[in-house]
């Protein structure tokens, strides 16, 4: 009997950790993952960052998830298989899935090299993919995805420390380039030295930017400044240390995706400055207007990056040498890594070593 085409496989038996109602606690979960396509390629999954979106997702914090749900958006590892119509990738590749898997293609947005925000976009977990089945993230050990939602890793990036780059990275990336605070010389202010921080700092110093990290944590002065090489570092609590600093910035990245007032951090914002959230607060925040008004200042948002900007991050860091600081965890540690999350208890991202701890 002949062997069957890649194309022709049935669906891949596949496991992982899932969560499987708001409690929001893990636990190892076998499933199908669905037939692949001349166009799609496989993947063995090695490292999976956990990303704060994974907590709020698995507690269905948002009110749009779907049980069981396997999380994990920040994935690399290596192709194992590729459709007959590929033409980017082959077997060995190292690869990464960040927070999409599927898009319509054809919109504005598609065509424009923004697919991130398709209205039909399918985000790489607890969505409906093309075919119907749900789509499951990378707390597992083998993906299938389009080749056009796939990114390549650079040789010289370490797998583990690259993953959150995929989410957290593009996150902090894309707006610096779209919102024009990338320019050398111009003074940045960057909302919380977590996940996104840590990084967000690292990417603007290497765009030449003046940073100044902005924490409600004073112990964290010391690891902003020296450690990440921010320029200087304010505490948002301390009156005075704002006052002194009002109206300095180009620009405020704020990552925060906790409840917090934002009339401080327009204060910062020269006239014409931009404050953009990349953080997702579970309730609204209070937007004063008045202090836009004076001063012509921009609020604005941004979530991740299209495919062509993620790839184009992924080659920024390389050639910087931009990785996470990361703690590396075994599988089946996730439910204790969730809950340090919850407290703000890592530096400053947890990896799962799927590759090597991932028992089925």
């Amino acid at each position: 009997m002949a062997e069957k085409s890649y194309e022709e496989e049935h669906p891949a038996k596949a496991f992982g950790w899932a969560a499987r109602d708001q409690s929001g606690v893990l636990s190892p979960f076998k499933f199908s993952r669905r037939s692949p396509g001349e166009k799609d390629v496989r993947l063995k999954v090695l490292f999976c960052g956990i990303c704060h979106t994974d907590l709020h997702m698995a507690k269905n914090e948002w009110g749009i998830s779907t049980y069981p749900l396997v999380p994990g958006h920040e994935i690399v590892g290596q192709v194992t298989g590729v459709g007959s119509k590929v033409e980017k990738f082959r077997v060995g590749d190292k690869v990464g899935v960040a927070g999409m898997i599927g898009s319509c293609r054809s919109c504005d947005s598609c065509s424009n090299n923004l697919e991130n925000y398709c209205s039909e976009v399918i985000i790489t977990y607890g969505a409906k993919d093309q075919d119907g089945t749900i789509t499951y993230g990378g707390y597992s050990d083998i993906m299938v995805v389009d080749e056009h939602f796939v990114v390549h890793i650079p040789d010289n990036l370490s797998l583990d420390a690259a993953a959150p780059l995929l989410c957290a990275g593009i996150t902090v990336y894309s707006p610096l380039r779209f919102y024009g605070l990338d320019k050398p010389g111009m003074h940045v202010g960057v909302v919380g030295l977590g996940g996104l921080g840590h990084v967000g700092v690292k990417f603007a110093k290497a765009m030449g930017v003046k940073v100044t990290v902005i924490s409600t944590s004073p112990n964290k002065k010391q690891e902003a400044l020296e450690h990440l090489g921010a320029d200087s570092f304010l505490v948002s609590r301390d009156q005075d240390q704002m006052q002194a600093a009002m109206g300095t910035m180009d620009g405020v990245i704020d990552t925060v995706s906790a409840m917090h007032p934002i009339l401080p951090l327009i204060s910062l914002l020269k006239t014409q400055g931009k404050l953009v959230l990349v953080g997702a607060p579970e309730k609204p925040l209070e937007l004063p207007v008045f202090p836009l008004l004076m001063g012509r200042k921009i609020v604005g948002g941004s979530c991740i990056g299209g495919m062509k900007e993620t790839q184009e991050m992924i080659d920024f860091a390389a050639k910087n040498n931009i990785t996470a600081d990361i703690e590396v965890i075994s599988m089946d540690y996730v439910n204790t890594a969730m809950e340090r999350l919850l407290k703000t208890d890592v530096r400053y991202r947890f990896v799962i070593d799927i590759g090597n701890t991932m028992k089925s």
